[in-house]
């Protein structure tokens, strides 16, 4: 039942991302998968639509160095950010940062979490901190650092501050010192940052989307979707790892492919899993998410060791949003929540928090059982 008062008048929102250009070449000196990350078009047309279905406007604005000027011509109320940055240590956080220095609200994750998350060894450390399970690693900034006791071969190889598989191939498995040597060169000279190397994990590999903040059910259009603690734990999403051979490696080809036809569709949502298992996948889902202050959503992707013990391989604070293609949708989509009600509950998370909204009275959600 949707009691949340709504809104005392229509937004302006901003839609803000980093397109894809599919018909210009990439600029020189940069790696083969630079942009990967990048939305489509397609992606935010979405996600316009699923907004203004209630009642705002929206406008798209690229999210490229004119932004500053773009939002003060556009005086949006408040923007759903996708935006991926345009470079650097931590550029997911950078248009968080102007947004926060513009007073502008936004959804998602908030300047620290974009950059810790996007961190990988920085996110892991934190996490093991906290005795959350990972497996051992070590970054290489310079490639000839002794290889710590703990780390035994097959190695895995990749960026330490890129996402969406960049870096990723077949290649980053590797066998022997003389592989390990010649990987990590190439990453740090093409990526020009440092490689994370950990114990390759042989075994199945999940993600775990997560959605709500802890005052959830004053706020979201669907309090329902929502436990006592004001988080939404979608169903676990299983990769297909069945039709290889050999180790498994979720590719940047891979992330980059259509999701496949119905009798093969390269997932399985829910995943056909113990039950244990799967509390103990989103559980650590939902750790992983309140120990680096992620804010709305978020979605951790998850691998069994080669005893079956779950660890973590990292957190996405901007999970993509394409409609029956993004791994969250698909989650979504698998307990019957549309892409525009994913969307605008998103949206109202975070309204909420910026006081955009009156929140739901706490009796009403006593009454309906909420």
């Amino acid at each position: 039942m949707n009691t949340r008062r709504p809104p005392k008048r229509p937004w302006k929102i901003a839609v803000l991302a980093n397109i894809k250009d599919d018909n210009h070449p990439k600029p020189e000196g940069v790696p083969p998968d630079a942009f990967a990350d990048f939305d489509h078009i397609e992606t935010v047309d979405a996600l316009r639509a699923a907004l203004e279905t209630d009642g705002h406007a929206t406008v798209f604005i690229q999210a490229d160095r004119n932004l500053p000027y773009a939002l003060k011509k556009a005086k949006p109320d408040i923007c759903f950010n996708i935006a991926e940055g345009l470079g650097g240590d931590a550029r997911e956080a950078q248009v968080p940062a102007l947004l926060e220095m513009l007073a502008i609200p936004y959804t998602g994750s908030r300047v620290l979490a974009n950059g810790i998350s996007l961190d990988k060894t920085l996110t892991k450390r934190i996490w093991r901190d906290r005795r959350l399970p990972v497996a051992p690693f070590q970054e290489f900034t310079f490639g000839d650092e002794p290889l710590r006791p703990e780390l035994k071969f097959p190695l895995f190889v990749k960026p330490a501050r890129e996402g969406t598989g960049m870096g990723v191939d077949m290649k980053a498995i590797v066998n022997n010192e003389a592989e390990l040597r010649e990987r990590t060169d190439y990453i740090i000279n093409t990526y020009q940052q440092p490689a994370l190397v950990e114990n390759f994990l042989p075994g199945r590999e999940f993600t775990v989307g997560i959605l709500g903040h802890s005052d959830a059910k004053l706020y979201s259009r669907h309090p329902e979707w929502y436990e006592k603690d004001g988080f939404h734990r979608f169903p676990v999403l299983e990769l297909d790892t069945g039709n290889t051979e050999g180790p498994w490696v979720y590719t940047n080809e891979a992330k980059s492919k259509d999701v496949g036809p119905e009798d093969n569709p390269g997932f399985f949502c829910p995943a056909n899993i113990d039950p244990e298992l799967e509390k103990k996948l989103k559980h650590l889902a939902y750790r992983a998410h309140n120990i680096l202050n992620v804010l709305d959503v978020s979605r951790t992707d998850i691998r069994l060791d080669e005893e079956g013990n779950p660890r973590l391989i990292e957190i996405n604070t901007l999970p993509g949003l394409t409609p029956d293609y993004s791994d969250l949708c698909l989650q979504a989509a698998a307990e019957g929540i549309t892409h525009t009600d994913l969307v605008l509950d998103i949206l109202y998370l975070a309204a909420g928090r910026w006081g955009m909204i009156e929140p739901r009275e706490s009796e009403e959600i006593k009454k309906n059982g909420k």
